[in-house]
């Protein structure tokens, strides 16, 4: 069920006895993370906040006006002191007189940096006029939900007065830049009793001439927006009502998992994408009903949607009484590239003489009947990030179309966001994408210290990592450290026995599910085991062939499947051993499984070749620091066969080294990160020892 008007409301989170120290930098740092940190206030990077505040000239000792505003790119649920702006009012002012027009109003960002105050290198964003001609001390702009329906109605100047009165003014559809700060400017001098303004498809501005009078003026018009709309809509079936009925949780997570490779593969041309899923409330409500199809074609409104989510959706055409998955999926190709020849199609038609370059002509938002919403995106947290902002669109949309006829920004003033070249700017500057970015990997055995050295070494290089483990507890402490270090939204779990054919397809479903694929396997999951051939028992040559090799086929036959559907290639690394290769003393199961498992890396490596799917080996050798499998009997078995304590056990192992030196867990891991890196996309079917060196184990 959808929340009820009441828990829709938003609650003061100021805190008079947090602020009544600070200074008004520190308030407006405070203003900026408390309206930040709620999602019906403004979505994540949108907005801005600012503050004006008497400083210290660096120069003169004389006390100056500074306008402190939230600089480019920043989001202000997150920021800190050093991601504000700070620019002198004075010469802020002064720039009015070099303003030549607003076809020429782009050439007034250049002048900002001439603005700067103590040198600051935060850049400053586009609506730092927009704020800095407000004039009052306090200035906030968000883009609340039920704002935003108001202004993307197609009557919104008449409901913004029948909900506000005189109390909040109202500004037509304008690009952000210095012509609209100057609109700003001259509505505030003539309605110097107002509160805010409403801008056209866009949000709202509230002002103050104290930083808990501007915060307490946000809240309060959002609320009085929010009970109008429920008011106004009560009764109402939304979007003209269900037409769908959505599956069961278990069978959307089901088609999501087939879906998702298989638009992952569509889509990852250019680089590879990573996916999201969310089947909440809202959406499901959204994408089960009569009007979904003309109104998500409508497009969005609010500019930082629309950067988000692309000119407009794609709908699925997936039937949830029929359940006609597989005619989807046969007919998927077809409807991406008509999405693609459309989008062209509208950049043929809007782009100017000096437009950017066509983009990536790929949908991101991704509706499915029955089901919810999927997003593709060059990350993980990008993918999540684009849904919230679609979420925030279905919001307004129920808002909009319940009290009035909801619109999108017209086709030509999408593109001219979208392709702004202040925009392009923006993208130009981002650092380039970390070797693995895009990437997902699925590492079996990743509670054990090679597992979580792999994990740990794809992070840093940008890709996503699932987890796979049967030591649950393991796994929460190894999840707990990387999602610390790495964020959350990269790191994912799942327990799995790899020798259940069932669990290894539920861990690669559920990979699919929370990242849209696999690209990389590193096949890890160990035990080992050592006694004499006459001691060991069938139970234990079993075990041993279990997980060591009939485990390593059941996770590469499924990964296989996931690469084929994705049609990308991929990479998948065995963790064998220096004993597949070099027999040992009182271990025949243990070394004839790790034989066996090189030799299925051949076998794998013929058959992905075509698919460009690699197969490779990395062999380490007495691995002892982190490594579950030296932590039970096998650390005491392998002591007693070379006649030395478990202390002298590691001396022992590098002492025969032919390098002299101990193999870590670290080691591993680099050379499993040089099989699943570009670096080796010319390598298959090889071995690599990580052993410091062992004559029997060379490779012949």
């Amino acid at each position: 069920m959808l929340k009820s008007v009441e828990t829709q409301l938003l609650e003061s989170r100021w805190n008079d006895q947090t602020a009544e120290s600070m200074s008004e930098s520190e308030l407006l740092l405070y203003r900026s993370n408390i309206l930040g940190s709620d999602k019906r206030v403004t979505n994540y990077g949108g907005g801005n906040t600012s503050a004006k505040v008497m400083e210290i000239d660096p120069l003169t000792g004389a006390q100056v006006e500074v306008l402190w505003v939230k600089g480019s790119g920043g989001d202000i649920g997150s920021i800190k002191m050093d991601g504000f702006a700070t620019l002198y009012m004075d010469k802020l002012q002064a720039l009015k007189s070099l303003y030549r027009g607003v076809e020429f109003e782009d050439e007034m960002v250049g002048y900002l940096p001439h603005c700067t105050f103590k040198l600051n290198p935060r850049a400053a964003s586009i609506d730092t006029p927009l704020h800095a001609y407000v004039p009052r001390k306090h200035v906030d702009h968000v883009h609340a939900d039920a704002i935003i329906a108001i202004a993307a109605s197609k009557n919104s100047k008449d409901l913004t007065r029948d909900i506000f009165g005189d109390r909040i003014g109202w500004l037509p559809w304008k690009k952000p830049g210095y012509e609209l700060g100057l609109w700003l400017e001259k509505f505030c001098v003539e309605n110097p009793d107002a509160d805010g303004v409403v801008l056209e498809s866009h949000g709202l501005f509230t002002w103050a001439d104290t930083a808990k009078d501007c915060y307490d003026q946000t809240i309060d018009v959002i609320n009085v927006a929010t009970k109008w709309l429920a008011k106004h809509s009560d009764g109402q079936a939304p979007f003209g009502g269900p037409m769908h009925n959505s599956l069961a949780a278990e069978d959307r997570r089901a088609v999501a998992a087939r879906l998702m490779p298989a638009i992952r593969g569509f889509v990852s041309g250019n680089q590879h994408m990573v996916g999201h899923f969310n089947d909440t409330d809202a959406v499901l409500e959204f994408v089960n009903a009569r009007d979904m199809e003309p109104l998500a074609a409508l497009g969005t409104s609010c500019p930082d949607h629309f950067l988000r989510t692309k000119i407009r959706p794609l709908v699925v055409p997936f039937d949830p009484e029929q359940k006609n998955l597989d005619d989807v999926l046969t007919g998927l190709p077809d409807q991406i590239d008509a999405y693609r020849r459309e989008y062209v199609a509208y950049y043929d038609r809007c782009k100017h003489d000096n437009s950017p370059a066509l983009r990536d002509p790929n949908a991101v938002v991704y509706l499915v009947p029955g089901v919810g919403m999927i997003t593709f995106a060059k990350d993980k947290a990008t993918a999540r990030i684009s849904g919230e902002f679609y979420v925030n669109a279905i919001n307004v949309m129920r808002g909009a179309s319940a009290v009035s006829e909801y619109q999108g920004l017209p086709e030509q003033e999408a593109f001219d966001i979208e392709y702004w070249l202040l925009e392009e700017a923006k993208l130009q500057r981002m650092s380039s994408p970390k070797s693995l970015a895009g990437r997902i990997a699925l590492v079996t055995g990743g509670a054990g210290g090679i597992g979580a050295a792999t994990a740990e070494r794809y992070l840093e290089e940008g890709a996503c990592v699932v987890l796979a483990d049967i030591n649950e507890d393991g796994l929460g402490a190894t999840h707990a450290n990387l999602s610390n270090r790495y964020g959350a939204d990269v790191v994912r779990t799942v327990t799995m026995n790899v020798t259940s054919e069932e669990a290894v397809a539920a861990a690669f479903a559920e990979t699919a599910v929370e990242f849209g694929g696999v690209d990389i396997l590193v096949s890890n999951a160990g035990i080992a085991s050592s006694a004499p051939v006459e001691e060991t028992s069938l139970a234990l040559w079993n075990k041993n062939m279990d997980i060591l090799s009939t485990g390593y086929f059941l996770v590469s036959r499924e990964a296989f499947k996931l690469m084929r559907t994705q049609d990308m290639g991929g990479s998948v690394v065995f963790v064998a051993s220096k004993n597949g290769l070099a027999a040992s003393p009182n271990a025949a199961a243990y070394c004839t499984a790790k034989a066996s498992e090189i030799h299925l890396a051949r076998c794998l490596a013929l058959e992905g070749a075509e698919a460009g799917i690699r197969v490779n080996v990395v062999n380490p050798d007495a691995v002892l620091r982190g490594s579950k499998i030296w932590e039970g009997d096998w650390l005491e078995q392998r002591a007693d066969t070379y006649g030395t304590d478990k202390e002298g056990l590691e001396e022992m192992y590098r002492n025969r080294s032919m390098l002299k030196r101990s193999v870590l867990p670290e080691d591993i891991a680099e050379a499993c990160y040089f099989f699943a890196a570009d670096v080796s996309s010319k390598s298959t079917g090889n071995i690599i020892n990580v052993d410091a060196g062992n004559v029997q184990a060379f490779t012949r």
